[in-house]
């Protein structure tokens, strides 16, 4: 039975949104069509932000700076107990999702979803967002073009969140219920 409900749910959606616009008197397809035209011009004003961040993300990566970027932070990390492991999905994590995920797989094949560094990794991934997409999207979609203090807020949550999995973790496995 349960299966059968996201079988149905978006058919019954669009169903009760064409009977309420009939019974509103609402003329569909004219505003079908101008929320599909409004949506390709937000595309259209996102694309070079989005071309511009996946072309830096990849050069990135080939190039071999988040290696030395990772080896470089290292010792920092370290020092407030995060896994060296997780270094590199916490410079990545900010910039691409599925760059992230690629390294959270990696992790979990490597270690394992129930280690250390597993845990963390979950939670990082879970508690953070692509900081850097998510502005090119969001602010690229309203042409702001200074963010102001959007960037180091959000950079500075994300740190957070990563200082905060450390120590859930560290607790967890000291704590082990």
């Amino acid at each position: 039975m349960n299966a059968n409900i996201g079988v149905w749910a978006i058919p019954i959606i669009i169903f009760i949104i064409i009977i309420s616009g009939l019974l509103k008197d609402v003329p569909l397809f004219d505003v079908f069509i101008k929320g599909a035209k409004e949506g390709l011009e937000s595309t259209l004003l996102i694309a070079p932000s989005l071309i511009g961040l996946i072309v830096a993300v990849s050069m990135l990566k080939a190039s071999g700076a988040l290696d030395i970027f990772t080896s470089f932070i290292s010792p920092l990390a370290n020092k407030i107990g995060l896994p060296p492991e997780i270094v590199p999905l916490a410079i990545l994590r900010p910039i691409s999702g599925s760059g992230s995920i690629a390294l959270l797989d990696n992790l979990f094949r490597v270690y394992g979803p129930d280690s250390q560094v597993g845990k963390i990794a979950s939670i990082i991934m879970g508690a953070t967002e692509t900081t850097f997409y998510t502005a090119a999207v969001y602010l690229g979609s309203i042409g702001i073009k200074n963010s102001r203090h959007t960037i180091a807020s959000a950079l500075t949550a994300d740190f957070t969140t990563i200082i905060v999995a450390i120590v859930i973790v560290k607790f967890l496995n000291v704590y082990a219920f």
